[in-house]
């Protein structure tokens, strides 16, 4: 048990050293007078940074995670344009089809609730000290 907390917060350590080291880097470079992408720091960037991260953190099951990873990304193809093409024309259907993959080819959970009906042997030899 001892071990998985570690290797959860290290986990965590190498995470947020390199988010801050990305950040960093970026304010750097827009310092120094090199021309980032005004997209790069914005919120919904942020959005889809920390949507990620809870997949990542949660193995990528559940649901919540995707919401903010879909929303953050919409916004952040909306605002990147490559050679005058506008990316965000294309993102809705990236993103349904992105969708619709992950419905097909999520892990199925099968409860099997025969094993709630079993009726199990109660062991009494077990003495308590």
């Amino acid at each position: 048990m001892e071990t998985l907390i570690n290797k959860n917060r290290a986990d965590k350590q190498l995470g947020l050293g390199i988010l801050i080291l990305v950040i960093g880097s970026v304010f750097l470079l827009r310092n120094t007078g090199i021309d980032v992408p005004h997209w790069i720091l914005s919120w919904h960037t942020i959005m889809l940074g920390a949507g990620l991260w809870m997949g990542y953190r949660k193995n990528f099951q559940g649901s919540g995670w995707l919401a903010l990873t879909i929303i953050g990304g919409l916004f952040t193809f909306k605002a990147i344009n490559i050679f005058d093409f506008d990316l965000f024309r294309v993102s809705i259907p990236m993103v349904l089809i992105g969708l619709g993959l992950y419905v097909i080819l999520k892990p199925k959970k099968v409860q099997n609730f025969d094993q709630y009906f079993e009726k199990k042997p109660i062991d009494f030899t077990k003495k308590e000290s």
